[in-house]
């Protein structure tokens, strides 16, 4: 089903404080909808809700689920036996998941973007916005973090273009058709869907294929089998990467004195001008690459780009600095995958400290059994390492795995 989101209608948000669902829930309500929801803990982002006249109810009950909702949005988090769900159903309301809502709303966008990848999501679209923002594009954003920018993950705008995280998780990136479809690396991860890495790339091809023959593929030339992905694709196929063989590359790159890498832009072996970054880590420097040609394709000019992606300061908890005590650099990031865990430790490495401590919390059961030994590789980066207990998220502890095992490796 599609849901068209000009009918005004009323929409309740199952998990409504999660920060892709509250974005989501922000646009209808900006879009004149009657909008609603609940989740199980008040929060920063529920009281944002509500002080913008959104009704939040804290904790799920069926008794929140009544006959004049016109549909209800949930997410892979929630459960069939949730009993908000079981009673909109039992009621004949309209259920769809957020990917699908997420996709109904950019189809109103003649250029909207989407950013995938099993990593660098949320940095590289944030890049993107705030290229667009400082360009005076005034676009719609919706984030998987807090953007600095904006204050927020979220920002309804007046004009064609819609920028967003697209999530692979449970196929939800397969809801949407976007005139530029980033797609950043692909790697083993949420296995308990997909269950190898071939159903994962599949999954990937499919999201390339949606992308329209006016459109644009920015794909990394370091994806294994790229051609795989791309092929038999209507859009335009553009590569990114740190050699000088992609079409976007980085040449002559360089620690600078913030921390990040400067290093000449190009595209097609002409060299754009020279970025620096105040962000660390090479990873950082392919999500500029990303970032600057889904802008450069957007015609936005290369000086706006590079100026934008010189005072782009991060998004929170993504290599974001906290402060510091006793002369220790206290730095909070999202990263939860070994790939993720390794860069940004290595990044960490780069700054020059005498020591690099890292106070890590797995995340799910499932992936912290799955790359037990990756984790363990990954975190070898610091010099020392605090385990936390592992964050079940929408998992249920079976004891078959806890931070002792990582530590034993």
């Amino acid at each position: 089903m599609s849901y068209d989101i000009n009918k005004k209608g009323y929409i309740y948000f199952l998990g409504i404080g999660g920060i892709s669902m509250s974005g989501l829930a922000m646009i209808l309500n900006h879009n004149g909808c009657k909008v609603a929801g609940s989740d199980i803990l008040q929060s920063k982002t529920t009281d944002s809700l509500k002080e913008m006249g959104i009704k939040v109810n804290i904790g799920h009950n069926a008794a929140n689920i009544t006959r004049n909702i016109d549909l209800l949005i949930y997410t892979a988090a929630v459960k069939e036996d949730n009993p908000e769900l079981l009673e909109a159903r039992r009621l004949g309301i309209d259920v769809m998941d957020r990917g699908r809502l997420l996709g109904d709303i950019m189809q109103k966008y003649d250029k909207s973007i989407a950013v995938s990848g099993t990593h660098g999501k949320t940095t590289t679209s944030s890049m993107i916005s705030d290229i667009f923002l400082n360009a005076g594009k005034d676009p719609t954003i919706s984030l998987g973090g807090v953007l600095p920018s904006i204050n927020g993950a979220y920002k309804a705008g007046g004009s064609k273009y819609f920028i967003a995280e697209a999530c692979e998780y449970y196929d939800s990136f397969l809801n949407i058709e976007p005139y530029i479809a980033v797609i950043l690396n692909i790697e083993e991860d949420h296995l308990d869907y997909f269950k190898n890495i071939d159903r994962i790339r599949k999954s990937f091809r499919d999201f390339a294929h949606l992308v329209p023959e006016n459109g644009f593929i920015i794909i990394s030339e370091r994806i294994d089998k790229a051609d795989y992905i791309t092929e038999g694709a209507k859009g335009r196929v553009m590569t990114f990467g740190i050699s000088g063989t992609a079409d976007f590359s980085a040449a002559d790159p360089k620690l600078n004195d913030m921390g990040g890498y400067s290093f000449d832009i190009l595209y097609k072996g002409i060299c754009l001008g020279r970025i620096s970054l105040s962000i660390p880590g090479m990873h950082n420097v392919e999500n500029a690459l990303a970032a600057f040609a889904a802008a450069y394709v957007s015609e936005i000019s290369a000086e706006d780009i590079i100026d934008s992606l010189h005072r782009f300061s991060g998004a929170k908890r993504r290599f974001q600095k906290k402060g510091s005590i006793n002369g220790a650099l206290v730095v909070d990031d999202y990263a939860h995958h070994p790939t993720e865990i390794a860069a940004t430790l290595k990044a960490a490495q780069n700054l020059k400290f005498k020591r690099v401590w890292c106070l890590f919390q797995p995340h799910t059961y499932s992936r912290t059994k799955t790359f037990l030994s990756e984790f363990a590789e990954a975190l070898s980066h610091a010099d020392n390492i605090i385990l936390a207990p592992i964050f079940a998220a929408r998992e249920k502890d079976t004891g078959e795995i806890s931070s002792a095992d990582v530590a034993k490796l």
